[in-house]
């Protein structure tokens, strides 16, 4: 079998990644997908949430507004979460004979790549939305003017973590297993 796919190097690198289970590589990925999402999340609302209690001291009037980039924060763990439960549905058991066939291996990795995506597409789409957040507390506290046009740039910069979702999700749809039949 060795020389079937090539690899006559026992210590390859390729040997391993392929002897590995694609189960393997697909739980990584989903893990992956909701640990990060949530990382990016708790960074963006840590980095908000400071600058708004320390903006609301100076104008307490910023507060309840200004949670709204919060809960754009929160949206980010959100996606990670929604992702991870479209990766965990694309698992499928496989009969050990063809655990390592071309296909079993492709599925693993699809769904391994695709969590990778989502969850650092989501680490940087929280801190994006937290330094925007951040900013748009610290200038409604000088001037209330600015909260409507900073928002404005904080759904743009929300809309990086639906960007890395929807290829997820495309990657995913790679991810079939081998039949179980015969």
């Amino acid at each position: 079998m060795e020389e079937s796919m090539g690899m006559a190097d026992s210590g390859s690198w390729a040997r391993a990644l392929v002897w590995i289970s694609p189960y393997t590589f697909a739980a990584i990925g989903i893990a992956i997908s909701i640990g990060v999402s949530v990382l990016g999340a708790a960074w963006g609302i840590f980095i908000t949430g400071s600058s708004l209690i320390g903006a609301a001291i100076k104008a307490p009037r910023i507060t309840s507004k200004n949670l709204i980039s919060v809960i754009f924060c929160e949206a980010v763990a959100i996606y990670g979460v929604i992702v991870a439960i479209i990766l965990q549905t694309k698992l499928e058991s496989v009969p050990s004979s063809k655990i390592h066939e071309p296909e079993s291996l492709r599925a693993g990795y699809a769904i391994f790549a695709s969590g990778i995506i989502v969850g650092f597409a989501n680490l940087v789409c929280g801190l994006c939305v937290g330094i925007i957040g951040s900013s748009c507390a610290l200038s409604d506290a000088q001037n209330s003017s600015l909260f409507v046009k900073i928002l404005v740039i904080e759904i743009f910069g929300s809309a990086l973590g639906l960007f890395g979702v929807i290829v997820g999700i495309i990657m995913s749809a790679q991810a079939t297993w081998p039949s179980k039949s015969a």
